[in-house]
């Protein structure tokens, strides 16, 4: 036996005596799809990030209720070692919580406690978050018969060994040499892990895959858009789609990833899977505008058996407004039109939330949850949006601002449905966006590929404008009648970007704020009945599970996300944050303590004074919206995962700039070099702009502070 092998048996059988000592299971994660499929015959665990396999996120346990709720005080708190946004739900078996961080990394450790048992760190290359849209996030593992899976930020499914955390398997499930990413979490169904991926706006071709848990060999692949006509198609399925698509789509890769959560019915033997957005969002009318762009922006069903296509419904055709329909798919039995319907639900990026017959995709019902001007309602017949024409801003080349706008109602953060109350419970938002086209749009190999001019579009710096900007953003918890299609009450917060949705038994309803709060409400009704200040915002969803007779509520803690580090100043709508990323667990009567805490000062130290040459900085504008905005913020304002490089040292020192921009000397923190995608002349223009808008802040910095 080598010595890595030595030291890792010897490591595991210190771990096995541990936990025989701590009264664990000797066999972690001995979960089976009998016990997959029966969730509710063993409330104690939360054996997917979902709950179960409809996603309900759910918990049957009740021993924290509306009436004694007020007593839930922190158990155990752990502190992750990454800073940037965290968007897991744990996982609980048998008496061990399995997580994952930011950067893939995946955590075991005693759920009654708090203590670490072990840290998997797949070390994903700080390159690759050039790829990623939207924050560095991962949201959970998959765990099966003795084994942790879990998709890594630059696209490699791992199992690893529950006991000790050693990788048994990897691999790569990219293709072609595109970009693709993976955050979302794996789904363990019928002896498979499916997993998809992300980066519609990066040039990819949107796809799903099983792979076979025990081997990791490849089953099947099921792509969601139609590739080169001229290499034939895979099958009827995308034969049929490419008949909606228009111009050479496969150029731009036709985006539509699977990049959320995947449901699952085992009695159907279905998968359901939300894809994203068509790429670019703003297709030139020149290329093709007209047709649906299948199975974009649609709610698609498959075989778990072989990844066949089953059915789909297509909520936004036609997208042009980044109208994602990959938000939770939740599955439930409900009694419509005094009958039984299994059915699942999606409150969609769109603004409708959806109910459609899971067994042959009918569309059941469909109703706005929040208000919505790009369409006036769906067409029950058709199933097709009544789309306003000025919203089509690739067709009128005007601006349209767009609500939802690209945000979406609801974005990723998961809702929940509770059989208690009948109700679904959604991280509502109102979050206008305007839209309008780039007319001058090229491909960029390091940015986002949007063809919107988001230079144009920018939050304006006029005090009346940002005022009423900032005024038209909303969030609030909204609670929802799936039958009657109306909104039963609602929980307000100061803005959106709120965290994801847990309801139980109690008659409770837990959500997580951007604002940094986390509340507990009657399911019932709404009342607020407890609070929590998290020294951060959440963004994740809460979950709850019991060892021994205690109930515990848990939830990642940790501001992140597309929100805080594209829309800039417009975050700051819900409460200024820091990120301080930890898992936060509660129990009656718990009483331990979070260290103290207090946001930083904020200084604005003063910028380079000379004169800024205002064509340069025009230039740099764009160029920092295509390749720099996604990451540091509209109009170079922070949201506090990044540097705010209106303050950076490098705008004033050439040898820094060129070191960072040009050269990547922070690489291994996601900042790469430029000196391929950029110019020197470009480079400089950005930097005009940098100074340009230090010198703008500065100057309103010290007028208001005489």
């Amino acid at each position: 036996m080598n010595t890595n092998k030595k030291m890792a048996a010897q490591w595991a059988a210190v771990l096995l005596t541990l936990w025989s000592i701590a009264g664990i299971a000797a066999d972690p994660a001995a979960v089976t799809e009998q016990r997959l499929r029966h969730t509710e015959s063993e409330p104690q665990n939360w054996l997917t990030t979902g709950h179960d396999y409809g996603e309900q996120r759910f918990s049957a346990l009740k021993s924290i209720t509306e009436a004694n709720v007020g007593r839930l005080g922190l158990a155990w708190y752990y502190d992750l070692d990454t800073n940037r946004g965290q968007e897991a739900t744990p996982v609980v078996v048998d008496g061990i919580l399995y997580s994952t961080s930011a950067w893939s990394k995946v955590q075991a450790l005693e759920a009654s406690t708090g203590k670490l048992l072990w840290q998997y760190d797949p070390r994903v290359p700080g390159e690759i978050a050039i790829h990623v849209c939207c924050d560095l996030v991962n949201r959970g593992v998959a765990v099966w018969q003795g084994r942790v899976y879990v998709a890594t930020l630059d696209g490699r499914l791992v199992a690893l060994d529950a006991r000790s955390g050693q990788p048994v398997w990897s691999v790569d499930t990219k293709e072609g040499g595109h970009p693709y990413v993976s955050t979302g979490a794996p789904l363990a169904a019928a002896g498979k892990i499916i997993i998809g991926n992300a980066g519609a706006e990066y040039g990819v071709r949107g796809y799903v895959t099983a792979y076979d848990a025990a081997s990791g060999k490849r089953l099947w692949r099921f792509y969601t858009v139609p590739g080169d006509p001229s290499k034939g198609f895979e099958n009827a399925a995308l034969a049929k789609a490419a008949r909606t698509w228009t111009g050479q789509w496969w150029l731009d890769g036709g985006g539509a990833s699977v990049w959320n959560d995947i449901s699952f019915d085992p009695d159907l033997g279905l998968l359901y899977l939300g894809t994203a957005n068509a790429a670019p969002w703003g297709r030139k009318p020149a290329a093709g505008t007209a047709g649906d762009s299948l199975y974009a922006a649609s709610i698609v069903a498959v075989h778990v058996a072989d990844g066949s296509y089953a059915w789909h419904y297509q909520t936004t055709p036609s997208d042009v407004w980044d109208y994602d329909s990959a938000q939770t798919l939740t599955l439930a039995t409900l009694n419509i039109a005094g009958k039984p319907r299994k059915v699942v639900m999606q409150a969609a990026k769109n603004g409708f939330f959806y109910v459609l017959d899971r067994a042959s995709g009918e569309l059941l019902s469909a109703k706005n949850y929040v208000p919505v001007n790009w369409a006036r309602g769906v067409d029950l017949k058709s199933g097709r949006p009544e789309v306003n024409p000025e919203a089509r801003y690739d067709l009128t080349g005007k601006v349209f601002v767009g609500a939802p706008g690209a945000s979406g109602g609801h974005n990723w953060q998961p809702m929940s449905f509770s059989p208690a109350t009948g109700l679904v419970y959604i991280p509502a938002q109102e979050m206008p966006f305007p839209y309008l086209l780039d007319a001058n749009f090229k491909p960029v190999k390091l940015g986002v590929n949007m063809a919107i001019d988001l230079a144009a579009t920018s939050l304006p710096q006029d005090p009346k404008a940002k005022a009423a900007a900032l005024a038209g953003l909303k969030g609030y918890l909204s609670a929802w009648d799936p039958i009657a299609q109306r909104e039963v009450w609602r929980a307000n917060y100061p803005g959106p970007w709120n965290g994801g949705l847990l309801s139980t038994a109690g008659n409770l309803v837990f959500q997580g704020s951007a604002a940094g709060g986390l509340f507990a409400y009657r399911a019932s009704d709404g009342t607020r009945l407890w609070s929590f200040a998290a020294q951060t915002g959440i963004i994740g969803a809460p979950m709850s599970y019991a060892v021994g007779d205690k109930q515990y509520v848990t939830v990642l803690a940790g501001w992140g996300g597309v929100f805080p580090l594209v829309a800039g100043e417009l975050s700051f709508k819900s409460g200024r944050q820091v990120n301080r990323s930890r898992i936060l667990t509660f129990a009656l009567d718990g009483s331990a303590k979070l260290p103290p805490a207090s946001l930083p000062a904020e200084q604005f130290p003063p910028p380079p004074s000379a004169p800024v040459n205002a064509a340069a900085a025009s230039q740099g504008a764009i160029h920092y919206a295509r390749y720099c905005g996604s990451c540091h913020g509209d109009a170079v304002v922070s949201g506090g995962l990044v540097p705010d490089l209106r303050f950076s040292a490098a705008l004033g020192n050439d040898a820094l700039w060129q070191s960072v921009v040009n050269d990547g000397a922070l690489v291994s923190a996601g900042m790469i070099a430029f000196k391929s995608a950029l110019t020197t002349a470009e480079q400089s223009a950005i930097r005009a702009f940098l100074i340009q808008r230090a010198q703008q802040s500065y100057a309103v910095a010290h007028a208001s502070a005489r």
